[in-house]
Parts: C-alpha cells; sequence; structure tokens
C-alpha cells in the first residue's frame, strides 16, 4: 500500500507539472499560464493516478481485517469516486472509436477511421476534444464512400445505397452523443481534481505512503503505527485465499457451458426488450470482471509483502499467472462491447430518426452483442486451462 500510494503522489506531481490542469490548482506546485507540455504526459499521469487508486481501492477491500475500520471504510468509497470520475471520458472515446470502426465494418467499407487517441486523462486540453471530433466526423462521412479495390461487378442496388446512407447517418448521431457525454465527463473530471474532496484524499494517501494504519491488537477500532517487528508477522494468504475463493465462487455460477456454444440462443432473450437498463445477463460476468482485477491485487499485494522475507512465500507468489491475464483480457472485452451494445441501443431510441438509420443501429447492436458472447468464449476457454505460472 505503501508503495501505490507513493505512485499516486508521483502521478499528482506529473499530472501538476503538465500544466493541463493548471486551472484547477494553486500553491507552489501549480504550474504557470504560460507553460505547456504535451498531452502524453497529463494522459499518462492520470492514468497512472487512476491505477494507483484502483489498487489502493482494492487491497482496502481484501485486507480490511488487518486495517483499521474507521479509516478504511472511510477511504474505499473517496476512492472508487476518483478512479471512477477520472475513467469516464476514457470510456467515452473509447467506445465511440470501437462503434465507428464496427459501422466502418459492417457497411462493407475498406476505410477505417483513424486512430483516434484513447485519453484516458480527465486534463485533457479542448484542443484535443476538437481535433478527435473533427477526425470522427470526417471518418463517419467516409463510410457513405467506398475506397479502393476493384469496381463491383453490377451496380450497388438502391437498398443497399441507402443502408450505407443509414451507417453514416448512424455514426454521425454516435458521434453526437458520445462526444457530448464526453466533453461532460471532462468538465467533471476537471472540477473533481480541483476540489476540496479532491485534496482531501491526495492528503490521505500522502500519509498512506509514510504509514499504514493498522488495526491494534486488542484495539478493533483504533489505529496503531506498524512497527518493524510487527509488519512482517502480518499474515495475508488466509484474506487472499478468501478472495480467490469468491472469484471460484463466482465463475462457477457463470453459464460456462453456454458460453461455450457457437450460437448461444439463449443470449438473444433480452434482445428485444424495451427496458433501457444494462443488459440482464451481464452483470455476473461484470462482477466475475471485479472480484478478478481483487484476486490479482491480492496476489501483488503477496508478492510484495513476501519480497523482504527469505522464505519461500514470495518465490511462490511472485510469478505471472497467464491464465488470469486471459481471462482479465476477455472480461475487459466483454465491459467494452457490453457498454458499446448498450450506447447503441440508447442512440437508436433517438425520437424521429429515419428507418435506415435505426436499422444500422439495431445490426450494431447485434454485432457488439456478439461480441459479447466472443469474450465470453474465450473466457471460459482460457479459464478451463490449467494455469501456467511464468517467473
Amino acid at each position: 500500500m505503501r508503495a501505490q500510494a507513493t505512485e499516486f503522489l508521483r502521478a499528482l506531481r506529473r499530472h501538476r507539472e503538465s500544466g493541463a490542469g493548471a486551472g484547477t490548482q494553486s500553491g507552489p506546485g501549480a504550474s504557470g499560464p504560460g507553460r505547456t507540455a504535451p498531452p502524453a504526459d497529463d494522459v499518462d499521469a492520470v492514468r497512472a493516478l487512476r491505477r494507483a487508486a484502483r489498487r489502493i481501492s482494492g487491497t482496502l477491500h481484501t485486507f480490511q481485517p488487518l486495517l483499521d475500520a474507521a479509516w478504511a471504510e472511510e477511504m474505499r468509497p473517496e476512492l472508487a469516486w476518483l478512479s471512477g470520475t477520472l475513467a469516464m471520458e476514457h470510456a467515452y472515446a473509447s467506445r465511440l472509436e470501437r462503434l465507428l470502426q464496427a459501422l466502418h465494418r459492417l457497411s462493407g467499407s475498406s476505410a477505417f477511421p483513424a486512430p483516434r487517441p484513447a485519453d484516458r486523462t480527465a486534463g485533457a486540453t479542448a484542443t484535443t476534444t476538437t481535433t478527435a471530433t473533427t477526425a470522427a466526423t470526417a471518418t463517419t462521412a467516409a463510410a457513405a464512400t467506398p475506397v479502393g479495390g476493384p469496381a463491383p461487378a453490377r451496380p450497388a442496388s438502391p437498398d443497399r445505397g441507402s443502408l450505407t446512407v443509414g451507417a453514416a447517418k448512424a455514426g454521425a448521431l454516435l458521434d453526437r452523443q458520445l462526444t457530448l457525454a464526453r466533453t461532460r465527463a471532462h468538465s467533471t473530471a476537471l472540477q473533481a481534481l480541483g476540489s476540496s474532496r479532491f485534496h482531501a484524499v491526495a492528503d490521505k494517501i500522502a500519509l498512506l505512503a509514510s504509514e499504514v494504519p493498522l488495526r491494534a491488537p486488542g484495539r478493533p477500532d483504533r489505529a496503531a503505527a506498524p512497527t518493524p517487528e510487527a509488519t512482517p508477522s502480518l499474515d495475508l494468504r488466509p484474506l487472499a485465499a478468501a478472495a480467490e475463493e469468491r472469484l471460484t465462487d463466482a465463475v462457477t455460477a457463470l453459464p460456462l457451458v453456454a458460453a461455450g456454444s457457437p450460437y448461444n440462443a439463449q443470449a438473444l432473450v433480452h434482445g428485444l426488450s424495451p427496458d433501457p437498463a444494462p443488459h440482464p445477463q451481464d452483470a455476473p460476468w461484470h462482477q466475475v470482471r471485479l472480484l478478478l482485477r481483487l484476486h490479482r491485487y491480492a496476489l501483488e499485494a503477496l508478492a510484495g509483502a513476501g519480497a523482504g522475507n527469505d522464505g519461500n512465500t514470495g518465490n511462490a507468489v511472485n510469478t505471472v499467472d497467464v491464465r488470469l491475464l486471459a481471462a482479465g483480457e476477455a472480461l475487459d472485452r466483454h465491459r467494452d462491447a457490453s457498454e458499446a451494445a448498450a450506447a447503441a441501443a440508447q442512440a437508436a431510441r433517438t425520437p424521429r430518426i429515419a428507418p435506415a438509420t435505426a436499422y444500422a443501429l439495431g445490426v450494431l447492436h447485434a454485432d457488439q452483442r456478439h461480441e459479447v458472447e466472443a469474450a465470453r468464449y474465450a473466457f471460459q476457454h482460457c479459464w478451463r486451462k490449467e494455469p501456467i505460472r511464468l517467473p
């Protein structure tokens, strides 16, 4: 936890020095009004902020019985708020890029949209947002004009042309909606980074970098400063094993047999539901993704605890589980595809859109749901394999 707190403070200093958030900062560490820096520096800094906040929050969740109860209960929601706020802008940007690329692929055009910078920062400049919006509009217009390749053997039918126009209009609609949401998330993140709430969290993490508030033996409601003699005696393995057991139970409850089927008709049961809520079948998979992340963070904590000992604990844990990495990547794709499908369905509910536009959005929604099923199949395929550990 001290290492992650130090990484958080280092990323915060990089973010302040980048100059992107100069308008929200004060004091000697703030940047001057005329100072500029490459946007990539701020992107990496806020990404590191979010990563460190996630890991500290996950460690608090797993090893809370070893920590001061009042402090842990106060820190966890604040860290969740911070990491979630900083992640929204990147989520909207990557969702728009995913949907535009899918529209180009489904419309039969060989022209793909130009790579859009997936900003993971809340401090990206307005110029970056304007450039991304212009690029998205240009690539959407390119969907109506096939590029390159030999001429077709016969002229395209009027229906095919109307469907291509519908895909272009669907892309323009998604561009407007998701760019607006991204801009609002950008403003929200800037306000959060300049708020007193964020500075209070940063102050507590600064204290965490030097002292972890462990629970004192015999005094469960008060914290005690860890001593060099007491810190190594903490046994993290039972709590890490409990996190792994929760993950195993959640995976066991998943329909892995159905996920391994090439044509999973059960996944289409709610495909035409008018309910705008998220797909009901996705919630257990999202929960497994969170539990898998907590399990990985617990393994990292065990590796850090065993690094300073001469026993076998560090050597047994300080490895990379290829199966966990592949499963995490599959569940990340599952999350991205499910959220993209929900965005396409939400756009299709826009009043007074053309039938061709609604049809293109429906095809896009079905395509992303197929991506969801493919991610589920990939997860069950890698999870059933024996774990392979690399040094």
